[in-house]
């Protein structure tokens, strides 16, 4: 693609297509116009704009409203598009040693010799189009198309960190372990994604690469910065029983889907809301999110707490303790034990221990602790992404949680009623028409919203994966990836759901049906494994399918 572009066009976006009620999809001619798009609302925001995501052909604009939503797609409609300046500087160079290990299947497929698919892929200039699949995974395009190839037509489990690939038309850098299915060509020890630089991405859309061939790998050796971040000796809670999967969770971090981050968060917004507010929090706080019960936390000094979400028994077991008159002989007695409601903030004093039994309808809690619990931030952030790996880990027996000064209130709140939570009826969640609903007859869309899906083992914060009968195509081939969001329904070849949740990746090449209302995002966190979904669709969404009128 040639880079040295500064002419003003007179093109305009083609079409924009909603996502749900909070992002909408610019349908572009191509990549420069991608490109030139990108660029204008990067330098120049549009009203209400929180993140722009942009792909193969298209770009994502999440509005902080769904007016605000409505007004971007109409003010995206009457952009004309100013192709950005591009100039020499900033070139990242990528010392790569090649030796991967498709690296002559890829000199077949392109009918160069191996040497020759060196040449080609260091003598050109490579931009970093979008991000996307991994924090720090670049697609970079380049001047021309002598290296595209088609992508493995069985996936690796497991590529290895910093393996240099081809997918189709673009190159990348993988910069984690993960599953993948591009040309691996060769490596680099370059951090693609380093959190304790000042821009944790090596490159960035817009960011112009060349490769560099070199016969050793120098990796660059991380800053060792931190100090055991579950070591403290201040008050706040220790770690007695994970349960089956306890994290930090608060709201979440905004606007960093260009360097290829999901917002992650809270997947019941409303309960975390509700467990900080009655411990006098604001918000925002971090809290622990626990999913079926089995969490047992003890107070290093006293503590104030409360939990939300599913409804379950709250067991208080306080220490042990020994007859101070006895000489020592006596066997330690147990200590009392008291239940405490949910919904409501309790005292949990030095040494008690909570329990969390199993939930009686829904599937996860929110512990919430006065003044929240204090981990570091990531990009603004104190938020697990399960998918990515930012934010703290999972959390595990003995680590001990510092009690922070998220407070916005001298007082702690009333007792609380909730919402029911799903237990063996079937929960409706509203759904609106997708960006890519036409790659379905009526038949599909009726099958979508007549039957139950059940919800399987394999689901996680990423997505829920849904059993049923399976949703067929009127398309064939594949779909250029593209911006996605929480609420998506993604439906792969086989035809069986995936609803992507809040640590979703952040482009997808599977079409969208569908996208469940953000209202009714908490109400499907709440649905356990082995639960029932119906979708209802509602068509509340604006129709950009003409140039409103001026």
């Amino acid at each position: 693609m040639e880079t040295a572009m500064h002419t003003t066009t007179a093109k305009k976006v083609l079409s924009v297509r909603p996502v749900g009620t909070r992002a909408v999809l610019a349908e572009l001619d191509g990549l420069q116009d991608v490109l030139a798009l990108q660029d204008m609302l990067y330098k120049s925001p549009l009203p209400g704009q929180v993140d722009v995501l942009a792909a193969a052909e298209t770009v994502m604009v999440v509005g902080e409203s769904a007016a605000a939503t409505r007004a971007i797609g109409a003010q995206l409609l009457e952009l004309e598009l100013t192709i950005p300046e591009v100039t020499d500087s900033g070139l990242v160079v990528i010392d790569t040693v090649y030796d991967g290990d498709d690296l002559a299947d890829v000199a077949e497929l392109t009918g160069l010799s191996m040497d020759g698919v060196i040449a080609a892929h260091t003598g050109q200039i490579w931009t970093v189009a979008f991000a996307g699949f991994a924090p720090g995974f670049g697609y970079m395009v380049g001047e021309n198309e002598a290296l595209t190839v088609p992508r493995r037509s069985s996936p690796r489990t497991a590529v290895p960190a910093g393996s240099v690939a081809l997918g189709g038309q673009y190159s990348a850098v993988y910069p984690r372990r993960s599953p993948g299915g591009w040309q691996l060509i060769g490596r680099t020890g370059a951090r693609m994604w380093d959190l304790d630089r000042a821009q944790p991405a090596l490159v960035r859309p817009g960011d112009r690469v060349q490769y560099r061939a070199v016969r050793e790998v120098v990796t660059a050796a991380a800053q060792d910065s931190q100090t055991d971040p579950d070591h403290h000796t201040g008050p706040g809670l220790r770690i007695l029983n994970p349960g089956a999967q306890s994290l930090i969770e608060d709201l979440g971090r905004r606007g960093f889907g260009p360097l290829g981050v999901s917002a992650a968060g809270a997947l019941d917004r409303a309960s975390l809301r509700r467990a900080n507010r009655l411990v006098g929090n604001s918000a925002s706080a971090a809290a622990i999110e626990t999913v079926n019960g089995g969490l047992t936390v003890e107070a290093v000094g006293d503590q104030v707490i409360a939990v939300t979400g599913a409804p379950t028994t709250l067991t208080i077991q306080s220490p042990s303790w020994v007859d101070s008159e006895d000489d020592g002989g006596s066997e330690p007695q147990p200590g009392s034990r008291r239940t405490v409601p949910m919904a409501a903030p309790f005292a949990l004093l030095d040494g008690e221990a909570l329990t969390l039994g199993a939930p009686e309808s829904g599937f996860r809690n929110y512990v919430a602790m006065r003044g929240g619990v204090d981990v570091p931030e990531v990009l603004g952030s104190r938020s697990a992404d399960t998918m990515s790996g930012i934010g703290p880990a999972p959390l595990v027996i003995g680590q001990e949680l510092p009690a922070g000064d998220a407070t916005e209130s001298t007082a702690v709140g009333s007792p609380e009623l909730q919402p029911g939570f799903p237990g063996e009826d079937v929960t409706v969640l509203d759904v609106v028409p997708g960006p890519r609903a036409d790659w379905f007859d009526q038949a599909a869309l009726d099958s979508l919203t007549s039957q139950d899906w059940l919800v399987t083992p394999q689901s996680n914060r990423v997505g829920m994966r849904l059993d049923g009968t399976p949703l067929k195509r009127i398309r064939d081939g594949e779909l250029p990836s593209e911006g996605t969001m929480a609420g998506a329904l993604q439906i792969p070849p086989a035809g069986l759901p995936v609803l992507f949740l809040a640590d979703h990746p952040i482009t997808g090449g599977y079409p969208v049906i569908g996208v469940v209302r953000d209202e009714h995002l908490d109400r499907a966190a709440q649905v356990p494994i082995g639960g029932r979904i119906r979708f209802r669709f509602i068509h509340d969404s604006p129709d950009f399918s003409k140039t409103p009128e001026k």
